[in-house]
């Protein structure tokens, strides 16, 4: 199983960091909280820091574990691990992703997520008491 972290990040206005896999990338067009790969001994936490710096060039500081997601995708078994953050600072620059947008919590089913993160989505609008069409929620914007 491949654990993967991924990263909720607010900025100072309380709005939510997503970013556009681009062409050519497993999931190509669809949104994602970012994140990547952990690697051995690292923690989530860590892996954020360190992923969130290579390939979008910012800094930000994982402050609590969010929940975490199963996920199978032909013969890969993925476990996805979110953790809340801050954004510390940097300017974005994109090396994974095509395009990133700072978006209000009641925004995020506006957007095609990839299906592991789907379920992030659902628990921070439950959470955070928005609406969410469950049926189209990887079918929005791209």
């Amino acid at each position: 199983m491949l654990e993967v972290a991924a990263a909720i990040i607010e900025n100072e206005h309380g709005q939510i960091l997503i970013a556009r896999r681009k062409k050519g990338k497993a999931q190509e067009g669809m949104w994602e909280f970012p994140g990547g790969k952990i690697e051995a001994g690292e923690t989530g936490e860590q892996c954020l820091i360190r992923e969130l710096r290579e390939e979008m060039s910012i800094d930000i500081e994982p402050y609590q574990f969010f929940a975490a997601s199963e996920h199978v995708d032909g013969s890969l078994h993925i476990l996805l691990k979110a953790y809340k953050a801050k954004y510390v600072g940097g300017t974005i620059v994109l090396s994974d992703h095509d395009s990133y947008q700072w978006v209000e919590l009641e925004q995020l089913p506006e957007f095609s997520f990839s299906p592991a993160d789907i379920c992030f989505v659902q628990q921070l609008a439950e959470v955070h008491e928005f609406p969410v069409d469950r049926a189209n929620i990887h079918r929005r914007k791209v």
